[in-house]
């Protein structure tokens, strides 16, 4: 459902002015419920959890910046992938909590978007995204969300896909 943009909370506004500006189709759309798990944005879209587009912020330690890892919402980060990725040798990743979370990127924890940050962090977009034509990501606040594809993400945040993921077993049927 769509409403008047100045009637959406502040980071909703923001998201939606930022996919305007890079000319994305899509605009964010609020959810009658909160959708602060992947698998509430999945119930709520009536899509799998795969295609749910989740956003993973980490501290890289030696120098406070954020580190963003977009993540397929049926998977779960390996935080040594990214950290061997993001940092230095010997530098490490530690855990962020809801007010370094929001300090650094103006959304709430349930409710952080791929693009529009306070600050811009180090972005990793996890390449099992591209499984799907379709994912939605977060638009801001726990209610709202947008629709895009995975190769939406790398040009809305300049960012590549790599491996990012705990390994997965594939069962046979």
């Amino acid at each position: 459902m769509e409403q008047e943009l100045s009637a959406w909370p502040e980071g909703v506004q923001r998201v939606a002015a930022a996919l305007r500006a890079l000319d994305h189709p899509h605009a964010p759309v609020l959810l009658n419920d909160a959708a602060r798990t992947a698998q509430q944005a999945a119930d709520a879209l009536g899509v799998s959890l795969g295609q749910i587009a989740k956003s993973i912020i980490f501290r890289r330690k030696s120098d406070d910046r954020a580190v963003l890892v977009i993540t397929s919402g049926d998977r779960r980060v390996d935080e040594v992938k990214v950290q061997a990725l993001v940092c230095d040798a010997g530098a490490r990743l530690g855990r962020a909590d809801a007010n370094f979370v929001k300090s650094h990127t103006g959304f709430t924890i349930g409710g952080v978007a791929p693009l529009a940050h306070a600050i811009e962090p180090v972005t990793v977009i996890d390449r099992e995204l591209f499984r799907f034509t379709e994912i939605w990501a977060a638009a801001g606040h726990p209610h709202a969300v947008f629709k895009l594809q995975p190769t939406d993400l790398e040009r809305l945040t300049g960012a590549a896909a790599a491996d990012v993921v705990e390994w997965v077993a594939v069962s046979s049927p």
